[in-house]
């Protein structure tokens, strides 16, 4: 059977039923794309142990996650989902390694990367809540970020992921395809959330 005369979801469809033939045309077709993000995000790595040839990787790893989890019934087409799957691969795991390199979480969370002075409370200190009670250690700090991520839509978590990973709003921008002024009201709405759900622990 020559697969390269099917379409993405017929692939997709094939490669469920556990043909390695369909996956790898699929991981073939889409690589040029795997390049094309990494060639974006690969600036922003600078400095933090990360490779063009690990980002390739990872960006396969999006792939494949794409490729077992598309619902031609939910989502809009392979392509779409599967630059989403690519991009939240690739930012989670530069996120991490910056977080490694730095320990950027256990020091504070900046929910303003340009201000000089960004910790939590600073940011939300116009609101009813005490962070220093919330936020009193790090299992304390990752269980507030799981139910913040719960209020923010997938562009909002990106950007927050990339916050508490210390990028700039520059640097989130490129990673995101997006410009400041996108990022800017995204991290408004952010902060609004962040003070709902601060409220809502007291």
């Amino acid at each position: 059977m020559d697969y390269q005369d099917y379409n993405d979801y017929e692939l997709i469809s094939y490669a469920y039923e556990s043909s390695e033939e369909a996956r790898n045309i699929l991981l073939k077709k889409y690589e040029p794309l795997i390049a094309t993000i990494v060639s974006r995000m690969l600036p922003s790595c600078q400095h933090i142990g990360l490779e063009k040839s690990d980002l390739m990787q990872e960006g396969f790893i999006g792939l494949n996650h794409a490729i077992d989890y598309f619902n031609e019934q939910k989502d809009n087409s392979f392509y779409t989902y599967a630059k989403t799957c690519i991009e939240r691969r690739l930012i989670s795991v530069i996120v991490s390694a910056k977080r490694l390199k730095h320990k950027a979480l256990n020091d504070s969370i900046s929910l303003d990367v340009e201000e000089e002075d960004t910790s939590f409370d600073k940011i939300l200190k116009d609101t009813s809540a005490n962070p220093e009670e919330i936020i009193m250690d790090a299992l304390v700090t990752e269980k507030l970020i799981e139910r913040i991520r719960l209020k923010l839509t997938d562009f909002e978590w990106q950007v927050f992921e990339l916050m508490l990973g210390s990028f700039s709003y520059r640097e989130i921008a490129t990673l995101l395809e997006k410009d400041k002024k996108q990022v800017d009201n995204a991290i408004q709405r952010i902060k609004a959330k962040v003070k709902e759900q601060l409220k809502e622990d007291i």
